[in-house]
């Protein structure tokens, strides 16, 4: 699982993906999807630059809030945990991750109720080689 996040203007926003994944290497590319219906899609539309971080074992807790109806900004889901800015895409980045990814947005394809935003990656703001992902399927977290 990862979390996606974004900087619009003064707010932060963000939310639990479960679809996340490598798209190409040369250039790296990743795609992410997002229900279309979201208010967070309509801000990826007009800002091109995101992170996503990939989601240690030990955040399940974090993945929640951010996957929660009605949730808050992202600043205040990440009140409690250690976090910082991005350098490249200025959205606030959760540490503890597996690792965490800063993205600009290159192409987005409708896919039934979801938004695909295929970016490609400006830089890898950390990778914890040590830590175990956290893995959802089938409404269940795998072990």
């Amino acid at each position: 699982m990862a979390v996606l996040t974004v900087r619009d203007g003064r707010d932060d926003l963000g939310t639990t993906v479960t679809s996340f994944m490598s798209v190409s290497l040369e250039p790296p590319m990743v795609a992410a999807g997002v229900a279309t219906s979201s208010y967070l899609t309509e801000v990826l539309k007009r800002r091109d630059r995101w992170a996503a971080t990939v989601l240690s074992s030990g955040q399940r807790a974090l993945a929640g809030r951010f996957a929660a109806e009605g949730r808050p900004s992202a600043r205040i889901l990440l009140a409690s945990a250690p976090h910082h800015r991005g350098t490249h895409s200025d959205a606030l980045i959760p540490e503890a991750g597996v690792s965490a990814l800063e993205c600009e947005t290159r192409q987005t394809v409708a896919a039934g109720d979801h938004t695909l935003f295929v970016a490609e990656v400006l830089a890898a703001d950390y990778i914890a080689r040590d830590e175990n992902p956290l893995i959802r399927a089938n409404r269940r977290y795998l072990t």
